[in-house]
């Protein structure tokens, strides 16, 4: 099938369990995918747009509306829709880092984090994780006093991670936001992996901006995201335009240097607008998405020589699995190799693991049904039994 001359219409999710650890909380909700036909082209949210012609200020489709919903969500003061979660991170670093200013960041840290930081001409300063892969409170007490010490002075400025992409696991971002208040270091909590998949509180967690992603865990098309903060911070990386054209003398009212005046303009918004009543009300299941995710990590976990990377019990759907004395001794004989896996995989029906993959790989099991979810683990039980692996009895 093609959706159009020379592009194949896209049939993941439905021929297939999708596993793949940055697809699932994205997968557009019906209602979604309806406003995505209907707001398809390029400027459609703009057909209502009135002084003072900035974006969260339209009330046809009621986006002004939505961003105030957000906020109230979130338990913040302020928000504005952006361009991925990445440029949340980009706004907030341009505002508060100058060049040769240290920042915070973890040994877990998504790279768009450090690029921001790169951009604004920070230095970046990590604080480790422990051997359990966590980022500690402590931890990061003592890379503030290294960077003082270094520096002469506390960084401008903290990225961590709610839920880190490497392994999974939820870091304790209200006691780091604490002990980072202590030195008068703002917080940046990354919520790429929460805001939209689990209850995030801005406030109870006590941090000055979240940042989440449309298109990895709102159900929203790429690229889109939110970046939301209090009100002091909102004065600052919020700031209107102070430009004046020196021929012209022009002004441009009150557009935002970091939000670039506007930000996402028609299919992107409005398919976050769309799913946005269905994200509110799953994450109060999210309960029910970690039983799930518990029936499928015990189903691989049967296969001998396999281990779960990331902390346990899961307080997160994404996982990150090492088969080295499993899977991967297959690969080792198998004239497919390493590509066995995903073509088992495949041919029962799942998809989503990187080809090739059988020594250390994540998946995500976020949305999935409880009759997947059961399904799941016979699938790789089921693997190894054709490939002569032993189960653990």
């Amino acid at each position: 099938m093609r959706c159009a001359s020379g592009i194949e219409a896209r049939q993941v999710d439905e021929l297939a369990i999708n596993i793949d650890p940055i697809q699932v909380g994205g997968r557009l909700t019906g209602d979604a995918m309806k406003a995505v036909i209907a707001y398809g082209d390029g400027y459609s949210v703009c057909d209502n747009c009135r002084k003072p012609n900035r974006l969260d200020y339209i009330s046809k489709p009621p986006i002004a509306e939505f961003h105030k919903d957000v906020a109230a969500w979130l338990n913040m003061d302020a928000v504005r829709t952006v361009p991925g979660a990445r440029r949340g991170f980009q706004a907030v670093a341009h505002t508060c880092v100058q060049k040769g200013d240290p920042v915070l960041l973890t040994s877990l840290s998504h790279y768009t984090e450090f690029l921001a930081v790169e951009g604004a001409g920070g230095i970046a300063s990590e604080i480790p994780a422990n051997e359990q892969h966590i980022v500690t409170p402590d931890a990061a007490a003592l890379k503030i006093e290294e960077v003082k010490k270094q520096f002469g002075r506390a960084p401008v400025l903290a990225f961590i991670d709610h839920v880190d992409y490497q392994y999974g696991n939820m870091h304790d971002v209200k006691a780091i936001a604490k002990v980072c208040h202590q030195y008068d270091i703002p917080v940046l909590c990354n919520g790429a992996y929460t805001v939209g998949i689990l209850p995030v509180n801005g406030k109870d967690l006590g941090v000055d901006f979240v940042v989440g992603s449309g298109h990895k865990s709102m159900a929203a098309p790429a690229p889109s995201g939110i970046l939301a903060t209090t009100t002091e911070r909102a004065a600052e990386v919020f700031r209107t335009t102070a430009i004046i054209g020196d021929v012209t003398q022009r002004k441009f009212g009150i557009k935002e240097p970091e939000m670039m005046g506007c930000t996402l303009m028609g299919v992107t918004l409005i398919g976050m607008m769309a799913s946005f009543p269905h994200v509110k009300e799953r994450v109060k299941h999210f309960d029910c998405e970690l039983e799930n995710n518990r029936i499928v990590v015990d189903g691989l976990l049967l296969v001998e020589g396999t281990k779960i990377l990331s902390e346990m019990p899961r307080k997160h759907t994404l996982t990150r699995a090492d088969t080295i004395g499993s899977f991967d001794k297959v690969a080792e004989s198998h004239k497919k190799r390493g590509f066995y896996f995903s073509s088992a995989l495949g041919e029962k029906g799942v998809t989503g693991v990187i080809p090739g993959a059988t020594k250390v790989w994540k998946f995500n099991t976020y949305g999935m049904t409880r009759k997947q979810a059961l399904y799941l683990a016979e699938v790789f039980t089921d693997i190894a039994n054709e490939n002569g692996l032993p189960l653990r009895v």
